[in-house]
């Protein structure tokens, strides 16, 4: 015998040897315990603010003397389906089954507490599950106040978070890995996104396609922040080399997202990173935030093992990657997944075909953006800022105590707590919090006040010092007495360029009225509020 050969063991000859079945080749698979952790502390993050903007605003928004009641809005709908349980199924929401102003503000408030346990670590199936069941309650009666992009786009990547969680396991690390499948539907989503807010661009206003629209984008944004103004007073060259990279971000980058590591993580730093440039550019809500958390799926432990505190890391059981066969897996070892992977399995179908709608419509040149396709909002298309307003206008309102107007009426301003008003005061820094008015006085300024009638809504409020509606302002400049009348001042803001003698922020210029003054008597206010059938108490 060589004594450099391998004895061969009892029962088995170099023969038998040489006939054995050649074994599966191994393929090295990443493992995505701290992905999961990490997604899912930023999702609970991001509803914990959804739900404290609605516990906060949501009464004098849509409560029983809202600017837009949700009751008088849902017996509409009953009316038009023919039942309250058809109009649950075309808009599902718990508030079909209840709705009072305190029932509003208890389940916002447990929306913010169920938040703040997935925040701390604690997260399973059915704890996300209720998350997202109640935030689309308020979505579906939360009319113009909800009607944004990143609401669906909430909705969509909760839903895949439940997934990503034991059923019941809330253990920060349980068990059981998260489904791999899972990992790639973020990703899918996070492609999906990107993808859709490029094209509608490169589709949308031409400064996009000239690499001018950063020349405006900071000023006529819906709420700018202190460094916005400072962005938009960079030379033309840095405005047209941050389109260039926002559309190398948006167009190129989303494809690695499905490649292997390190392209996929250069690809996840990229998405994260352009993320936070827009957050510290802007009020843009809770949209940016949102949008990093299916960009971590491109991250694995691999690499963010790397980058956590070691007090923490060290009391994580983390897992070495497992050798598995490569390749597709055969029939019988599907069936041998446990019901979590074949739950997950199934979500994948689903989504794929939830996706052709949406894929559809990113690859028509009638794009559309912020689009649901389905009750659920499972899978949707997004898009933002596909067209840049070159100039900013402002309503402003106004009141006064004065009994008889004339030329020399005091009128005083009324303050919202985010959007532009006083021009010296400095540009609020809010996000990811979103005073709701502030974003829909925004687009009622790009427009008039027939196609906005809750800014009449909003007016009788006012001439009534309607302690709700105030609440959503930063001011009450009649506190002792109803003011005699309102009206609402049309302007154009620009900011003011640095070195201000006055030490203004903007500049503005009064184009006109957007609305006359009403009082509280005038017929036309009168018919109006009788017209949409909204108290008058």
């Amino acid at each position: 015998m060589n004594p450099n050969e391998p004895a061969t063991p009892p029962g088995e000859t170099g023969q038998d040897k040489t006939r054995k079945e050649p074994q599966a080749t191994s393929c090295q698979v990443p493992s995505y315990w701290l992905t999961r952790f990490v997604i899912l502390r930023l999702l609970g993050f991001v509803y914990l603010i959804a739900f404290l903007a609605a516990a906060r605003q949501i009464v004098p928004l849509v409560g029983e003397h809202g600017l837009l009641p949700a009751r008088l809005f849902m017996d509409r709908l009953e009316t038009h389906f023919g039942s309250s349980l058809i109009g649950f199924f075309q808009l599902p929401s718990i508030f079909w089954i209840h709705l009072t102003d305190s029932f509003l503000v208890a389940v916002a408030w447990l929306g913010v507490g169920l938040s703040f346990i997935v925040l701390l670590g604690y997260a399973n199936a059915v704890l996300m599950a209720v998350l997202w069941v109640l935030y689309m309650s308020f979505i579906h009666i939360g009319q113009d106040w909800y009607g944004y992009g990143w609401e669906i786009q909430l909705l969509e990547t909760g839903f895949l978070a439940i997934f990503l969680c034991p059923l019941l396991d809330p253990r920060p690390f349980p068990k059981h890995p998260p489904p791999k499948v899972v990992i790639w539907l973020f990703r899918w989503l996070i492609f999906r996104i990107m993808i859709g807010a490029g094209l509608i661009k490169m589709r949308g206003d031409p400064c996009w396609r000239d690499l001018t629209c950063l020349y405006y984008h900071y000023e006529t944004q819906p709420i700018p922040n202190p460094l916005s103004w400072w962005l938009h007073f960079r030379p033309h060259w840095f405005q047209k080399l941050g389109a260039l990279w926002n559309h190398f971000v948006e167009l190129i980058v989303p494809w690695f997202a499905f490649w292997p590591r390190p392209a996929r993580h250069i690809a996840g730093a990229l998405l994260v990173s352009f993320q936070i440039t827009l957050i510290l550019s802007g009020n843009l809500s809770f949209l940016n935030w949102l949008t990093i958390v299916p960009a971590l799926a491109c991250f694995d432990d691999s690499l963010l093992r790397h980058l956590g505190p070691r007090w923490f890391l060290k009391h994580i059981p983390l897992e070495a990657p497992l050798p598995v066969p490569c390749g597709f897996p055969d029939v019988a070892s599907v069936r041998a997944l446990p019901r979590r992977e074949l739950a997950a399995w199934a979500l994948a179908v689903l989504i794929a075909v939830l996706s052709i709608a949406p894929v559809a419509n990113m690859l028509s040149p009638q794009q559309i953006m912020n689009t649901s396709f389905s009750r659920l909002h499972l899978v949707n298309t997004y898009g933002a800022f596909g067209s840049v307003g070159r100039i900013r206008y402002e309503i402003v309102f106004e009141g006064t105590e004065d009994a008889a107007l004339s030329a020399q009426t005091n009128w005083q301003e009324y303050e919202f707590k985010a959007k532009p008003g006083n021009p010296r005061r400095r540009p609020a820094l809010v996000a990811p919090y979103q005073p709701r008015i502030d974003w829909q006085i925004w687009f009622a300024a790009m427009s008039t006040p027939d196609q906005y009638p809750w800014t009449l809504h909003f007016v009788w409020k006012l001439l009534h010092n309607d302690a709700g509606t105030l609440s959503l302002l930063a001011n009450n400049p009649f506190p002792g007495k109803a003011p005699r009348f309102i009206r609402a001042q049309y302007y154009r803001y620009q900011f003011a360029p640095p070195g201000d003698p006055g030490g203004s922020w903007w500049n503005r210029t009064l184009v006109g009225d957007w609305l006359p003054p009403l009082g509280a008597n005038d017929p036309r206010l009168i018919r109006l509020m009788q017209g949409y059938g909204w108290p008058m108490e």
